[in-house]
């Protein structure tokens, strides 16, 4: 059966438009470009064959669609920049079997350019077709929050910009099937630095509330009752919260390694955050201190290693860092995170606490890194000898918090 839409990169990006778009009743085909998958229930799965969806390895499928949007994966690179390898992959892929009159939209997140400097010359030398007269082609960030079940694509506008004003007007159309708001920007270029700006603007703000952290605990005062209280104003404040790092997919650009001007402000950003889960194990290492212990030999218990609460998913997750880092302290490190049944640092197996509980009351020093449901963090303080509360999640007095 003919499909309406190609998702093409089936990761964090692509597998919620796929999700969303079999809900809204159109047929839609997946497929992958590289490793990297988002995770489904078997539920889940079931609804979206059931709902017309159909996962492909044949490429000359991509031909047969009216709309294709790229989701490849775009991680860091070994320079720091993003790796487009995957995005090339899928360009040259679709170019193939790419048709007249298709609408190819990138939701990748990528550098401001990449669409009209990168993908739309893969495109065109690979169909012979040009974009613009032949085919639409637009740029539209992603906007995913993962394990957010109040965010969904309906409620969430969607920005769209396109090659031409035409480009906009297909793309728009397609995206008005899944939402109820498109937001035209002036091109993709526009389109592509709305990404860059919303995605910045998350890690500068983490950064600033991780600094405050540090601050707060220097003067003995308590960060979480601060934001709690700042949060009241109704204008110029947005509450963020400090953790032991930032994880996640979409990874802060401060658009040197893209061949652009240097954003300042993020890179400060990026040093702060990046020093967080060194800053964790200092707490720790001090927390033991005072309690008659070195760092040396205790064993210490790592609760919730994935970088969002609730998922199964550990991209850029801090908790790698902090194992590692504990573990050169003469540390032993196990963990307890109910969607991760086995874990590895620098291909070295973390054990895994069966007994939550037990584990707690075993361990010299509990970090909780993840505030999973799952967690009764009141019933966890008192079982643990000692908890470092990096999430401020715990009742006040029930753990030392970061």
């Amino acid at each position: 059966m003919p499909a309406d839409l190609a998702v093409i990169g089936l990761g964090p990006y692509g597998l919620p438009l796929a999700q969303a778009a079999v809900a809204a009743g159109i047929p839609t085909i997946g497929y992958r470009t590289g490793p990297e998958a988002g995770s489904l229930s078997p539920a889940e799965l079931r609804r979206m064959l059931s709902g017309g969806f159909r996962p492909t390895t044949d490429p000359a499928e991509l031909g047969r669609v009216r709309t294709a949007v790229i989701c490849a994966p775009t991680p860091p690179g070994a320079d720091g920049g993003l790796d487009l390898s995957q995005l090339e992959a899928a360009a040259r892929t679709l170019a193939a079997h790419l048709r007249p009159h298709t609408t190819v939209i990138l939701e990748s997140p990528v550098y401001p350019g990449t669409t009209e400097e990168f993908l739309r010359p893969l495109l065109e030398d690979g169909s012979g077709l040009r974009a613009g007269r032949d085919f639409h082609l637009a740029y539209s960030p992603s906007r995913v929050d993962p394990g957010n079940r109040d965010v969904t694509p309906a409620t969430t506008p969607k920005v769209i910009g396109g090659l031409t004003p035409a480009c906009t007007e297909s793309a728009a159309a397609f995206h008005a099937r899944l939402t109820d708001k498109v937001v035209r920007a002036r091109g993709p270029r526009e389109a592509e630095t709305v990404q860059l700006l919303e995605t910045n603007y998350r890690h500068v703000n983490i950064a600033l509330v991780n600094e405050m952290a540090v601050l707060c605990n220097d003067l003995g005062v308590d960060l979480w009752d601060v934001v709690r209280c700042a949060e009241t104003k109704p204008f110029g404040f947005q509450a963020f919260r400090p953790g032991p790092g930032v994880g996640g997919h979409s990874v802060p650009q401060d658009m040197t390694a893209g061949g652009g001007r240097g954003l300042r402000m993020v890179e400060l950003a990026q040093e702060v955050n990046n020093r967080m889960p060194g800053y964790v194990v200092q707490r720790a290492a001090a927390l033991l201190n005072e309690h008659g212990k070195s760092a040396r030999g205790a064993r210490v218990l790592l609760l919730g290693v994935t970088y969002k609460p609730d998922l199964a998913d550990l991209q850029g997750t801090p908790a790698r860092e902090i194992a590692l880092r504990l573990r050169e302290l003469g540390a032993s490190v196990s963990y307890h995170d109910p969607y991760v049944p086995s874990w590895s640092v620098l291909d070295h197996p973390v054990p895994r606490a069966d007994s939550l509980y037990e584990a707690a009351a075993d361990a010299d020093l509990t970090i909780l890194l993840q505030q999973h449901r799952t967690y009764d963090l009141q019933g966890l303080s008192v079982k643990a000898q000692l908890l470092l509360d990096t999430r401020g999640a715990a009742p006040t007095g029930a753990a030392h918090r970061l």
